[in-house]
C-alpha cells in the first residue's frame, strides 16, 4: 500500500500483533488492539524495527471497531513487506500516530478503488460512511476483491467490480478505467475519491475532468 519514508524524529510506539493473515495471494491483513482514535481515511507509519523509516498505510477498520487492520501486499525486494509478512501473533509492531486529511463524509460520493487501494473506502464504510455511495473497485483477478461479501450485502448494486484478466459472474470485465468511459451523466456536484497507483489516479481524474467533473471535485489518494 501506501510506501513513503518517514520524516526524521518520527516517534514510534510498539503494538503487539493479533493476526497477519493472507487473505489472497501476497496480499494480508494484519491486525493489532486499537488504543488510540482516528478518522476514517487516515494513515499510519509503520515498520517492524523502531530504526527504520516508517512506511505509510490506510488504516482498514471502523472508527469504532476494536482492533487495527492494515492492508498489504508483499512487494518483492521491498524494505518492508517481505519482513512484515512474516511477523506472527504477539510479534511487536512499531507504528506511528495516525494522520492525513483523506477523509469521507455524509455526502453522495464515488469511491473509486484499484487492488489494495479499497483499504480507506473499506476503513470509511466501517464507519457508517457508506450510504449514498457508489463503490467502483478494479482488480486484476478475482481473487482481489477484497472484502468483497460483505460488501456487496451492503452496497448490492452500488458496488461494482471491474476486473481487467478473468471473467466472473457480477462483474465488468474490463479495467477500471473502461468502465468510468463507459458511464454518461455523471453528477457534477458530488466528490470522486480515487485511491490507486499514481498512474490509475492520473488516468480516472483525465476520464472525469472529460465528462464535466469539476476539479475541486476529485479528491486523490496514491498509493506506490
Amino acid at each position: 500500500m501506501n510506501s513513503v519514508e518517514s520524516k526524521p524524529n518520527v516517534k514510534f510506539k510498539s503494538v503487539s500483533i493479533l493476526s497477519n493473515t493472507e487473505i489472497s495471494p501476497n496480499v494480508f491483513l494484519l491486525s493489532f488492539k486499537r488504543d488510540f482514535a482516528f478518522k476514517a481515511g487516515q494513515v499510519l507509519g509503520i515498520a517492524v524495527s523502531s530504526n527504520d523509516d516508517a512506511r505509510l498505510y490506510s488504516i482498514a477498520s471502523g472508527e469504532n471497531d476494536e482492533n487495527i487492520s492494515l492492508l498489504y501486499n508483499i512487494k518483492p525486494g521491498g524494505k518492508l513487506t517481505p519482513n512484515l509478512a512474516i511477523l506472527r501473533p504477539d510479534d511487536t509492531l512499531w507504528i506511528t500516530v495516525p494522520f492525513g486529511s483523506y477523509a469521507g463524509s455524509d455526502e453522495p460520493a464515488y469511491w473509486i478503488a484499484a487492488g489494495t487501494g479499497i483499504a480507506p473506502f473499506y476503513s470509511m464504510f466501517r464507519s457508517g460512511l457508506g450510504s449514498d455511495k457508489v463503490l467502483i473497485h478494479g482488480s486484476r483477478t478475482l481473487d482481489a476483491f477484497y472484502f468483497s461479501d460483505e460488501l456487496l450485502n451492503d452496497f448490492g448494486p452500488r458496488y461494482v467490480r471491474c476486473c481487467s484478466q478473468q471473467e466472473g459472474e457480477g462483474t465488468y470485465h474490463g479495467r477500471v478505467t473502461q468502465y468510468l468511459e463507459s458511464l454518461n451523466n455523471l453528477p457534477e456536484d458530488q466528490k470522486y475519491y480515487l485511491c490507486g497507483s499514481a498512474e490509475m489516479v492520473v488516468e480516472c481524474r483525465e476520464i472525469l475532468l472529460s465528462k464535466g467533473i469539476p476539479f475541486s471535485n476529485v479528491v486523490a489518494e496514491i498509493y506506490f
